[in-house]
């Protein structure tokens, strides 16, 4: 029986850092809520551009989750939209910069995460237009 070793394609990339996925024991344990401080976090990812792409990370679909305490810890799970995505190893610390920029953000943890794959389907209707796809 062959046994998943949990290494995927960028693994075997020369130059590229391995995906950053977390174990959800290791995930941040964040406090309450706070929908006002979600929001300007929010902001803070519709700064962030994929460098290929026109489009923001969140209208493309690529923040998977997004959860933000009331004692100012912030954890995203995102994406891209392909694992030979020549920023990979440098767009999850531009998002981690971006969310630290907020007021009250006290700790900041970035998930990239494989499953499930990005497709365009997860585009919102903003970058879907933006782009001519519809």
């Amino acid at each position: 029986m062959v046994q998943d070793d949990g290494k995927t394609l960028f693994d075997f990339m020369p130059g590229r850092a391995p995906a950053t996925e977390i174990d959800p024991l290791d995930r941040i344990k964040v406090e309450g809520e706070d929908k006002a401080l979600e929001a300007k976090v929010l902001e803070a990812l519709k700064t962030v551009r994929d460098p290929e792409i026109p489009v923001n990370l969140v209208d493309l679909g690529l923040i998977y989750d997004l959860v933000v305490g009331a004692d100012g810890k912030v954890y995203v799970e995102m994406t891209l939209t392909a694992p030979t995505c020549p920023v990979a190893g440098s767009l999850p610390g531009e998002v981690e910069r971006a969310v630290r920029t907020v007021d009250r953000v006290t700790e900041v943890q970035v998930n990239l995460v494989w499953t499930p794959p990005w497709h365009q389907d997860l585009m919102s209707e903003e970058a879907r237009l933006e782009l001519g796809l519809l």
